[in-house]
């Protein structure tokens, strides 16, 4: 398949379709998200944050509250989308960047001129990586790459070996080089920032991935034998976790505070929590309404 193609069908949502440009802390309501876009937690990770059509849900202590979002990484998150009506912000966004939780935003790259959904960034490299949908000032062309420098130049990617319609892609937190792209028919690692790719899970289409803080890849599959892997990348062995429903999951993000905590969302648009790593899990949305705890 083509780098234009990849481009076209790659709506992972790890950046929110629509933001708030300024947007402080809600009461903790029960609210309802008609859609949802990613996982991923704070650098301390006390806070996890579900960005959806119109901002950011943020989950703390039993609780859920407002922010915006967003690829997470260590010192904040880098976001893209449209921006609020009556935003001082050119539409779309571009590439931009917040470092508290999106109460205010600083604008990188593209503004006016791309709304950038398939878009990852490693969380201490900050390095990004991207499925360009259209030509624009930084990309002459479609299709996969990435940038060292927050978007000032960004490189494309030939992506050899890469199979199927790409459904989630992922960087790897402390390796530039590494990132994980999940399509239709397997998930794929690349060593040499998307010049090549490699089968991880082959032969099973993949709904979602992400790396764990040791470089281990989360990779959830799709369809009759779907399962929760964590997969090691240099031996190549997986470990079934056991997962809260049989829906597809849709996303999948660890606490790089606490490895033993994750959490996921699947297509019904309900989201689990588990502090033991897939042992047991507590529900903290169901179809899309939140749920308080406390």
């Amino acid at each position: 398949m083509t780098m234009l193609a990849l481009a076209t069908v790659l709506l992972i949502g790890i950046t929110a379709c629509s933001k708030k440009a300024e947007q402080g802390p809600n009461s903790n309501a029960s609210t309802t998200f008609m859609h949802l876009h990613g996982l991923g937690y704070s650098a301390d990770g006390k806070r996890l944050f579900i960005p959806v059509h119109n901002g950011l849900q943020v989950y703390a202590d039993g609780s859920w509250n407002e922010g915006m979002g967003f690829t997470a990484v260590d010192d904040g998150f880098y976001s893209s989308g449209h921006p609020a009506p009556g935003s001082k912000y050119k539409n779309p966004l571009g590439l931009v960047k917040s470092t508290n939780d999106g109460k205010t935003i600083t604008v990188l790259a593209l503004e006016g001129e791309v709304d950038l959904h398939g878009m990852t960034a490693g969380y201490r490299t900050h390095t990004l990586y991207l499925a360009n949908p259209e030509l624009n000032s930084k990309m002459k062309q479609s299709g996969l790459f990435y940038s060292k420098d927050e978007g000032k130049t960004w490189t494309n990617s030939p992506a050899t070996g890469l199979k199927g319609q790409m459904t989630a892609i992922a960087a790897h937190p402390s390796d530039a080089s590494i990132a994980a792209v999940g399509t239709t028919t397997g998930a794929y690692l690349t060593r040499d920032y998307g010049q090549r790719f490699t089968p991880l899970v082959p032969e099973q289409p993949v709904s979602a991935l992400t790396f764990t803080d040791s470089g281990n890849v989360l990779a959830a599959t799709s369809g009759p034998n779907a399962a929760l892997l964590e997969i090691n990348i240099e031996s190549k062995q997986s470990l079934a976790i056991q997962m809260p429903s049989k829906d597809t999951i849709t996303y999948v993000v660890q606490n790089p505070a606490n490895p033993k905590e994750l959490a996921l969302a699947t297509e019904p648009k309900d989201v689990y929590l588990s502090t033991n790593r897939g042992a047991t899990w507590i529900q903290i949305a169901e179809k899309g309404k939140t749920i308080n705890l406390k």
